[in-house]
């Protein structure tokens, strides 16, 4: 039932609801009665190794600062972005996370009535941000659990404004090499924008995989983001940042929130990105992380969704609700993707390799259980 304040509300926003992020260990330990340290959360994607100690020394000299307004501009930041990536400076937008960066482009460029062109099963808050401000969301039928770039391209009407690509994609993994992504940016007019998301970028291995920020220069109209939440291990912190033509850029600071990122997380943020040990060390637990999981899946017989990224989506079947109720009983927090139409999958973060151990036995009894369960109605 409505309420008159709901009433107030734009449409676009009366129509949301709230983004559900992965349950956090403090929520289950008081929900089961559970001891904290014994939880097993495998469920946002994030870094299991900790935060860079460089990251930690930089934290803990920006204390003393806490009475001071960050620096609105981000200088050190971006020029150590600048430094890494061979880009200029005011190509840079910097975001309270990747997804501010993501509402300020759709804010900046899509209008209520224009439409916005994105995947099924793509991130979430790219329909989240169409809706909210009044535009058309365009969600092209995926193949494979992945992007169909050719579709999408046919998609992008005269009321197209804006097109989102996730690459590697989000919650299933996907990804598309360069040429791929190429041919794909060749087809979609100058006038519409397109943001190529790489939230997961480092963990590519190389290879055919595209570097978003290498297209910059070839075309305009293409805006990368990219965040510090994974593999430089900084989620808590939000910081994340877009990288565009610096026309672009310039409008997007001009809807961007003054001091949006804060003093210690632009600190840490400017420390990891020369800590190269941690990233290697972080790709490295990702890939060893991953080939342990699926090593396991094949061996229980599920299907899964072959992932670019540092998590993986398993069919685990109708009971995918019973099962992660389970798992949460057992300790274990993944992330059920009901909600990104993938009602039968289970989204796993990758781990330590005792986390993914702890994680792969817990699923097998949940399994059993869920089974016996189903068994035992059907035999009333």
């Amino acid at each position: 039932m409505q309420t008159e304040f709901e009433s107030l509300a734009v449409k676009g926003v009366q129509a949301l609801s709230p983004y559900q992020p992965g349950k956090p260990i403090d929520e289950l330990a008081r929900e089961f009665g559970l001891d904290p340290a014994s939880i097993v959360k495998l469920a946002s994607n994030e870094n299991p190794l900790g935060p860079s100690p460089k990251a930690l020394s930089a934290i803990e000299k920006a204390l003393a600062d806490l009475c001071r307004y960050p620096d609105g501009n981000g200088f050190d930041l971006k020029q150590a972005l600048s430094d890494r990536y061979g880009i200029r400076p005011e190509q840079i937008t910097l975001g309270n996370g990747s997804n501010d960066v993501l509402e300020v482009i759709t804010r900046c460029f899509a209008a209520p009535g224009d439409e916005v062109v994105y995947s099924q099963y793509a991130f979430a808050v790219y329909p989240l941000v169409t809706q909210a401000i009044g535009a058309k969301g365009v969600s092209v039928p995926a193949r494979e659990y992945g992007h169909d770039l050719q579709a999408m391209a046919d998609a992008v009407t005269e009321g197209a404004k804006l097109v989102f690509v996730a690459n590697p994609n989000n919650p299933t993994g996907t990804v598309h090499g360069a040429a791929a992504i190429e041919s794909f940016l060749e087809r979609i007019p100058e006038r519409v924008l397109v943001v190529l998301d790489e939230a997961y970028c480092e963990y590519l291995q190389g290879g055919d995989d595209v570097d978003g920020l290498s297209l910059l220069g070839r075309y305009p109209n293409l805006i990368v983001t990219r965040t510090f939440s994974k593999a430089w291990g900084l989620a808590a912190l939000r910081v994340g940042y877009s990288v565009s033509s610096p026309e672009i850029a310039n409008i997007l600071n001009r809807v961007r929130q003054p001091f949006n990122v804060d003093s210690i997380a632009m600190a840490a943020a400017t420390a990891v990105l020369g800590d190269e040990d941690y990233l290697r060390r972080s790709c490295d637990v990702n890939a060893k992380g991953m080939a342990q999981l699926v090593a396991a899946f094949d061996d229980m017989k599920l299907a899964y969704i072959p992932s670019s990224g540092n998590f993986i989506s398993v069919e685990v079947g109708e009971y995918a609700s019973q099962i992660n109720q389970s798992l949460l009983e057992q300790g274990v927090i993944v992330r059920p993707i009901g909600g990104y139409g993938l009602p039968r999958h289970l989204r796993v973060s990758i781990g330590l390799p005792e986390e993914n151990e702890r994680f792969i036995a817990a699923l097998g009894t949940a399994i059993l259980a869920a089974t016996a369960e189903a068994a035992n109605k059907a035999e009333v």
